[in-house]
This record gives structure tokens, sequence and C-alpha cells, in this order.
């Protein structure tokens, strides 16, 4: 077994994947299932299942499968999400408002505790319970709740000063939204996630 933190990226993508499809077994009280059974429920191949899961331990039980509530459990803790994470929300336009919403009501496993913005007419505001703040209070607001991840959802002029603030804040690890490339330590983690990119890229399997 590999240090958790050396696992591939690629790896590390698709364990969110195999959390979700054992999120929905355990619901439908399913307690055994293959890695050929997992292969059906989430499109990658049994070998490529074994091969990531092989990186953290050994899970499964030759000729039976794995059990589901106990490799849920196990990815949980690989990624950390065994305990409910606090992250914030920096804008609180129509894209930050609707990525809050879907985390608040669709993933259990984080906790939105701030968004944060600088226009006063929403500011003071919340979305489903949660406050929206001024960009202000946001060194105040991160580490009284130690938060370390952030979803940035600004315009592209204003996203690296967001991140900056952030960073100055303790943040270690975001989720970006915004058009543009982001300067950040090299111990901070930037994940980009450009829906305008991911909108073209498929527009190439309509015109085939």
């Amino acid at each position: 077994m590999v240090n958790t933190k050396d696992a591939p990226r690629s790896v590390v993508k698709r364990l969110p994947v195999y959390l979700r499809i054992l999120d929905n077994l355990i619901r439908r009280d399913v307690d055994i299932i293959s890695s050929s059974e997992l292969s059906e429920e989430t499109g990658f191949t049994a070998e490529q299942i074994r091969k990531d899961l092989a990186y953290f331990g050994a899970f499964g039980t030759r000729g039976k499968g794995y059990n589901t509530s106990f490799l849920r459990d196990k990815i949980l803790s690989i990624i950390g999400l065994d305990k409910l994470t606090n992250v914030i929300v920096i804008g609180a336009g129509h894209l930050g408002i609707a990525l809050s919403r879907y985390t608040i009501t669709k993933n259990p496993y984080v906790k939105i505790v701030g968004i944060f913005d600088n226009d006063p007419k929403v500011v003071g505001g919340n979305i489903l319970g949660v406050p929206i703040y001024h960009v202000d209070e946001m060194e105040k607001v991160t580490k009284d709740n130690d938060v370390k991840a952030a979803i940035i959802a600004v315009p592209a002029e204003y996203a690296q000063a967001a991140v900056d603030d952030a960073i100055r804040s303790g943040v270690k690890v975001f989720l970006n939204f915004a058009p543009t490339k982001l300067d950040v330590p090299e111990h901070v983690f930037i994940h980009n996630a450009d829906l305008s990119i991911e909108l073209q890229s498929i527009i190439y399997y309509a015109s085939t």
C-alpha cells in the first residue's frame, strides 16, 4: 500500500465515483458487490477498479467481492470525508448560488459554512440557511470554522484576488469555476472546472 497522497490524480478523481455508487448500493440494501458489478455501475473496467483500490489496500475477498459499507467507509477515510468537511463559496452570483444549493442539498460529506460576496444587495442574506458574508469577513469565518477548501465562483477578473484572500485565511485547496488561470503557492492545490470549455469540447461529438 502506498501513501494515500501519492496515488495518481486520475485514481483520486475516480474515488468519488465509487463513493456515489456505493452510497446508492447501500440505500438499495446491497451488502456485497463484485468488481465486475461495480464495472457495470461505473463504466470503468473491473481491472481498473481493482487496480485503483489496490493503491490503498486490500478491501475485497477473492471470490466474493467487496462489502459495500466497509468499502464506502474506507474510501471516505482515504479521501478525508470520514468527518464533515467545512468549505466556503466565494461568489454569490447565479453560478455561486447554483453551486451552493447543489452542494447543500446533494453532498452530505461537506458543509458550506459561508458564502462571500461584496455586493451589498446580497450580503446579509442566505442560501438555504447558509449566511452570505461580505468578503471582508472571510478570514474570521474561515479560521473560526477551520476551513481548508473553497469553491471559486466569481468573474475571472476577481478570481485571483479572491484566491489570494482565501489563502491568507488558511484555505489550501480550491475548486475554481472562474475561466482564468490562477497563480497559487506550491503547497496549495487548485482544480479548474471551466464550464465553457467542457461544453465546447462535447460539441465535437455532435459534429461528427
